[in-house]
């Protein structure tokens, strides 16, 4: 039986739910990424003893599942957008958000689905605005297109944040510093494509180029949902 099925243990002595267990190991993973959880870290933080917490929870597995699906609740949009594009949109940008706001949460997208009760919504709000407008592979087709990008330019941005702590350099600052070295070597004219990126390319902030792919990707699949079957 998995956690989604099984009965929580009575509360007594001292009251814990998984309500409560959730919110601190998530408070702990804010603070310090998922390396910072752990069910002896999650029992301290609640003063209970770690062994009442496997009435709950068998294994951390299990506790990022959970983690991940409390997240999937500030995803779910509160009102339904209008037509399939916005609601694509709009679950990819809210996606983002969450992730700004649960950098750990870049670690745990793009594997299994989660199973639990908000991230099977958002999937049915994903499915109901594509349902009727092409067959079921193509739809499914569009899904994993828009997840996948959206899944890997969240991960690229959450990696230079973390590249920008660890390193005390910011984006502006690491140019600079690798600035003399990338100078020496496009002078070899060995890399004429990328010379021409570097010197006339336009710089655009993590926000303007994920939604600029996005609205691309969307155009793609656009596309696709207006060809006729074959």
């Amino acid at each position: 039986m998995n956690v989604w099925d099984r009965p929580e243990p009575p509360t007594r002595p001292a009251p814990l739910d998984r309500e409560r267990i959730v919110a601190a190991a998530i408070a702990l993973a804010d603070q310090g990424g998922l390396e910072a959880v752990s069910l002896r870290k999650v029992a301290a933080r609640l003063d209970a003893g770690p062994m009442r917490l496997y009435g709950y929870i068998s294994t951390k597995e299990e506790l990022f599942d959970l983690m991940v699906d409390e997240v999937y609740a500030e995803i779910l949009p509160e009102e339904q957008p209008g037509d399939w594009r916005e609601v694509l949109c709009t679950l990819a940008h809210r996606t983002r958000q969450a992730t700004l706001r649960h950098e750990w949460l870049a670690d745990l997208l793009g594997g299994r689905p989660t199973l639990g009760p908000n991230a099977l919504a958002v999937t049915e709000v994903t499915l109901a605005a594509l349902d009727g407008l092409a067959d079921l592979d193509t739809v499914m087709r569009a899904v994993e297109t828009v997840s996948a990008y959206f899944t890997g330019a969240i991960r690229r941005e959450i990696a230079n944040l973390r590249a920008e702590r660890a390193t005390g350099l910011s984006k502006r600052d690491w140019q600079r510093a690798s600035g003399p070295h990338v100078t020496r070597m496009l002078a070899t004219g060995r890399f004429p494509a990328l010379a021409k990126a570097v010197h006339d390319g336009t710089e655009v902030d993590a926000e303007v180029s994920f939604a600029t792919g996005l609205d691309w990707v969307l155009d793609a699949v656009a596309a696709k949902l207006a060809r006729p079957p074959t």
